[in-house]
């Protein structure tokens, strides 16, 4: 039986994919910052064809010697890979799109400092933010995140999101928590890119890519912006 496809006439879903940047080391070893991004989308996704074109594009006509691309990972990539990519999301992702929050990590309480309290609480300050839109559009919210890479803690960090979700969301919109490899979606992968320039921008002071998607970042919030050492 051929899965259900709604009319146009029923709402969309939105689509919210997250990737953050840092670790959670609150050592002097780590981290200065850890970031959280998302990027808000409604289908279709316009970005992908172009993406899925550009990576058939390097594989056929060798743009750059030696291009094995399965997926795009901003860390991983080349710098000639790294700048088209960021030219794309600056001439074609959506404007307003993207929302970050960002955590110096040193001023965070002692009793936040364990992943599986920290990382719901900085996330549900960001789903605050990317969810300042008009949610009557919205048939459902579908949150995908990249595989939580601590498998003992992703019952409680899930748990964490999900409480999260319920309380911001209106009760009548149904909602969905996912975890997929960053490979199975572009979605991921720009949230990924999105995210890089982010981090490197506060941790580095290297703001260049960050000025390449600057009309596409909507929101981006310094927790400690007055200092304290404590989020609720």
């Amino acid at each position: 039986m051929p899965p259900h496809i709604p009319p146009a006439a029923e709402k969309p879903s939105l689509y919210i994919f997250l990737d953050e940047g840092g670790n959670f080391d609150f050592s002097a070893k780590g981290t200065r910052f850890f970031t959280v991004s998302a990027v808000s989308l409604y289908r279709p996704f316009t970005l992908h064809q172009l993406l899925d074109h550009y990576k058939y594009d390097l594989i056929e006509y060798r743009i750059t010697p030696r291009i094995d691309t399965e997926y795009f990972h901003c860390a991983d990539d080349n710098r000639y890979v790294r700048e088209k990519i960021f030219t794309l999301l600056g001439e074609h992702l959506p404007k307003n799109c993207v929302d970050a929050v960002i955590v110096e990590k040193r001023k965070t309480h002692p009793s936040l400092q364990v992943a599986e309290k920290f990382y719901p609480r900085v996330l549900g300050y960001l789903l605050q933010y990317a969810l300042k839109i008009p949610l009557h559009r919205a048939g459902e919210v579908v949150v995908i995140t990249d595989t939580l890479p601590l498998l003992k803690k992703r019952a409680a960090i899930e748990k964490g999101i999900k409480t999260e979700l319920a309380r911001i969301l209106p009760k009548d919109t149904p909602y969905r928590l996912m975890h997929h490899a960053s490979r199975a979606h572009y979605g991921l992968q720009i949230a990924d890119y999105c995210n890089w320039a982010i981090f490197r921008k506060w941790e580095s002071g290297d703001a260049k890519a960050h000025r390449q998607i600057a009309a596409q970042i909507r929101s981006e919030f310094d927790i400690f912006q007055s200092g304290s050492t404590y989020f609720y």
